[in-house]
């Protein structure tokens, strides 16, 4: 039975992750920290699409839970054939309005929950000799954002540690990579007026956002690719960066 976990699917990109993985995996595990009806609505789909899908509602930035989650979904799979660490928040103000808890709460989220999920995760893989991580990156972790800093600092963190995790792991044959995605047509955008969204649109080379599936696709294609492709940032963003 081929396995994977995917953080922060009950919408948008982390959804369209775990669609698009039922044609390559057997098994699905999907959590999300507040949005239990809607995760449910999304394993039913996943399991029309004939995959054994299990769902887990709690915090991947908080260490127990995640251990227990990722220990059942072993004890349930047999292994861990691919983590996809998507889980994120975002938030748009001066550096100077950022205040110490909005700051943590960044971190925690989108940063912490990597180590928690890599760090249960990776000891399975290691016994298996295999394994592939996908952690959801940004371009502004690239290149920084204006009125984005501490978001950019987490996204940023993230592509560090990739790749140094994929050094540690290629012997183990484990490909850790990242993914720096551009514009996506996700609720994160959704604090865009039509006016703003027509100035961000015309920023990018291409014309336009990418679609959830889209990113989606992308995520599929580096996780089929061979486990000697380890240690990248791919950066999906129609040329915009």
């Amino acid at each position: 039975m081929k396995s994977i976990i995917i953080t922060g699917a009950s919408r948008g990109i982390g959804e369209a992750i775990a669609l698009e993985c039922t044609s390559s995996y057997d098994y699905v595990a999907i959590c999300c920290k507040h949005n239990a009806d809607r995760l449910k609505e999304v394993q039913n789909k996943i399991i029309s699409k004939g995959c054994k899908c299990r769902i887990f509602v709690g915090d991947v930035s908080d260490y127990d839970f995640t251990c227990k989650m990722i220990n059942s979904v072993i004890s349930e799979a047999g292994h861990i054939d691919a983590l996809v660490n998507n889980v994120g928040i975002s938030q748009i103000n001066l550096f100077t309005d950022t205040r110490p808890e909005d700051w943590k709460q960044l971190i925690d989220v989108n940063l912490t929950s990597v180590y928690n999920t890599c760090h249960a995760a990776v000891p399975h893989m290691i016994h298996e000799k295999k394994g592939r991580i996908i952690n959801i990156s940004s371009v502004w972790g690239l290149c920084g954002a204006s009125c984005e800093v501490a978001y950019s600092t987490t996204k940023s963190a993230i592509i560090g540690f990739s790749k140094a995790l994929a050094k540690e792991l290629a012997p183990s044959h484990i490909a850790v990579n990242s993914i720096a995605f551009g514009a996506i047509d996700t609720h994160m955008n959704n604090h865009l007026s039509p006016e703003e969204r027509v100035l961000l649109e015309d920023e990018i080379p291409y014309g336009r956002m990418a679609s959830c599936k889209e990113a989606a696709c992308c995520v599929l294609k580096a996780l089929e690719m061979p486990d000697y492709y380890t240690g990248d940032v791919l950066k999906f963003d129609g040329a915009w960066i």
